[in-house]
């Protein structure tokens, strides 16, 4: 069967019952000599959490781990098999040691480019979730990766691990800056994931930096945490931000705590203040759009006679 019959057939196995005669075909599948056909079947594993299958995920990797460039090109497989098994709740320590620590360097026009980053990122997860003791170990190595999807997946990661044995490392990256903001504002998040109180005066103490993309996502990481004494720390810090235009994150980041006290402060700004700002408000609240309550709670401080916002209401809340 050539590879687009292959796939087509997956497509279809995606949404079925999985009755014995279709089993067997997945099982078919991960030993395709199509790497493409075996990341869809390994997917279709870990969506369906098909626990039966673990021994030929296993094999399967091992399989693509042969010749990698060869039998996987793209390294595609073999992350959707590390994946599904994380899915899983697979306890195999051997095959995440191997992916975690794997490089794939394939040619690329004008040079080379490694191909095992998703592979990497799945099997420092998978670590994570057996609680191996070294988990965190590979994780600090993750997070120094040359390549900047694992290092934002090792910060996730260090946040899966969920424990304050994370901080440090997450502390010392941001301290020591990444030539990515990304990372940077992912290793906040996972700061105040782990621990908002002994995390909260680092991330706060950031939004004074001079760094304005080092600011924003101290800013940001502070609203995604709801931490309750983010509130007062984010609107003191609003009447600076807006000298360094930077109102908008602000208000952003105020929508994002979605608490009491910050519906109400930005529902008064968006029932008193001048037209630019009270648009700006409203803008922000697209955060919360889908939330019918905060949507009638904006539309009636926007219900004003001196300026009109149903437009602004209704790009947020209608489009």
């Amino acid at each position: 069967m050539a590879l687009e019959e292959n796939l087509e057939r997956l497509s279809q196995l995606r949404s079925s019952s999985m009755e014995d005669g279709e089993r067997e075909e997945l099982a078919g599948f991960l030993g395709s000599k199509y790497s493409h056909a075996v990341a869809a079947a390994a997917e279709i594993v870990g969506e369906q959490q098909l626990d039966t299958f673990r021994p030929l995920l296993v094999r399967a990797f091992h399989r693509m781990m042969d010749e990698p460039i060869k039998n996987d090109p793209g390294c595609r497989a073999k992350a959707a098999i590390a994946q599904a098994l994380h899915e899983l709740d697979a306890d195999e320590t051997a095959l995440y040691l191997a992916g975690v620590q794997h490089t794939q360097m394939e040619p690329v026009w004008g040079g080379t480019q490694d191909t095992a980053m998703d592979l990497r990122t799945a099997c420092g997860r998978g670590l994570v979730r057996m609680l191996h003791p070294d988990s965190l170990i590979y994780l600090a190595d993750l997070l120094a990766d040359p390549e900047l999807p694992v290092r934002i997946g090792a910060a996730q990661s260090i946040a899966y691990h969920g424990t304050i044995h994370g901080l440090p490392m997450l502390r010392l990256k941001v301290l020591s800056g990444d030539p990515e903001v990304e990372v940077t504002a992912e290793c906040l998040v996972a700061m105040m994931k782990i621990s908002p109180e002994a995390s909260l005066g680092f991330v706060a103490g950031l939004l004074r930096s001079e760094d304005p993309g080092m600011a924003e996502s101290a800013a940001l990481a502070l609203g995604e945490s709801r931490a309750e004494d983010a509130f007062e720390i984010l609107r003191d810090w609003r009447n600076e931000a807006g000298s360094r235009g930077m109102d908008d994150v602000a208000l952003v980041a105020l929508a994002m705590l979605r608490s009491d006290k910050a519906l109400e402060y930005l529902l008064e700004l968006v029932a008193m203040e001048p037209g630019p700002t009270a648009r700006s408000v409203i803008q922000a609240f697209s955060v919360q759009r889908h939330d019918p309550s905060v949507r009638a709670q904006v539309e009636a401080a926007a219900h004003r006679q001196d300026i009109d916002l149903k437009s602004t209401i209704d790009e947020v809340f209608y489009t």
